[in-house]
């Protein structure tokens, strides 16, 4: 059975579902959030930040933080190896307002896995446990952690890591279905998700991994038992899709959306971008969130050509208002490409 919760809790915080928006590196940012928000889910994160950063008060990683009230709730994610600062970093999210506190370690990224960041902390299981207790420590909101299966398919270890960071005090953990060697590529298995749900006492388990449906959600909650559900990518170019999970789930239709439907909300996107970043981070940024909205068009590729060498704001608006787009269907590899895989 579909386990569609609302109110949802975790700790002692109470959040309106349990649908949630993952923190999406180089794309989960303050114009995102604000289309997320409109359709309400249970919790968004901001985009991933490191506790370095933070602990020096950087100031283009408090940028990276920005949230307006209709946010909430709302969490800030944290990745780091170091648990000396981890409760101090954890204390800076937590004075900021922010409802809940997430340690990464499931990015793949060689950046941040070089210094046992990230997917790297996967190989020291018992250091996320010091990190995560550290945390707790530190901050009356709860504490999250958010992993991967394992490094690879012959060091899978997300169970042992579910009992660790359940005895540090984190009161919720998602597990990604996939490893760190796979990236984002091949199938999410939810067969570890569901592992970690039965290894788990009182720690909740979120489920993540090609969400990207309706439907996809209540096969994850059906599959997995999982108390609640993050969606990544399939929040790109459909911010709607908390609310069509919550009402699929519910037993209710879900409304049909035209193309035109998907550029009007392209529009909206690309008007927040540019009420919040400068004109030339507006126009590159375009380039990549243009295409998540028209990637079931048919003309997908001829936007993205087009997008791609426009160099001014006014450009950019009216290839979104006039360009014709075409039927609501792309071909599956023009779909596939627009997809971009290596900003989050």
């Amino acid at each position: 059975m579909s386990k569609l919760q609302k109110p949802f809790t975790i700790g002692k915080k109470v959040l309106p579902s349990n649908v949630f928006y993952a923190p999406l590196a180089g794309c989960s940012d303050f114009p995102f959030r604000r289309m997320s928000a409109k359709y309400r889910p249970g919790l968004m994160y901001c985009e991933m930040v490191k506790m370095d950063a933070l602990v020096r008060h950087d100031q283009g990683t408090f940028h990276m933080l920005d949230y307006s009230p209709e946010m909430h709730p709302i969490g800030g994610q944290i990745c780091g190896s170091k648990p000396a600062i981890a409760g101090q970093a954890a204390k800076i999210i937590e004075d900021l307002g922010f409802d809940v506190v997430d340690l990464n370690c499931g990015c793949p990224v060689d950046k941040i896995t070089k210094d046992g960041s990230g997917s790297g902390m996967l190989k020291n299981p018992e250091r996320i446990g010091e990190v995560i207790a550290n945390m707790v420590a530190a901050v009356k909101i709860p504490v999250t952690v958010k992993i991967r299966a394992g490094w690879d398919e012959q060091n899978i270890n997300a169970t042992t890591i579910t009992k660790i960071a359940e005895q540090a005090g984190a009161q919720a953990i998602c597990i990604h279905g996939r490893t760190r060697a796979q990236g984002y590529k091949g199938p999410a298995n939810w067969d570890h998700i569901k592992a970690c749900k039965q290894a788990a006492t009182t720690i909740k388990v979120i489920g993540n991994g090609d969400i990207v449906n309706a439907d996809a959600a209540k096969r994850m909650f059906e599959y997995t038992g999982c108390d609640a559900i993050l969606v990544a990518r399939g929040t790109m170019g459909q911010p709607w899709i908390a609310e069509d999970i919550i009402r699929h789930l519910q037993g209710e239709s879900l409304p049909e959306r035209s193309i035109e439907d998907y550029r009007q909300a392209l529009l909206d996107h690309f008007n927040f971008t540019a009420e919040y970043h400068q004109d030339r981070r507006v126009v590159v940024d375009m380039r990549r969130v243009g295409c998540w909205y028209i990637k079931k068009s048919a003309g997908t590729r001829a936007f993205r050509e087009l997008i791609s060498k426009a160099d001014n704001l006014d450009h950019v608006r009216e290839l979104i208002q006039e360009f014709p787009m075409g039927d609501l269907m792309a071909s599956a590899n023009e779909a596939e490409e627009a997809l971009c895989e290596d900003a989050c």
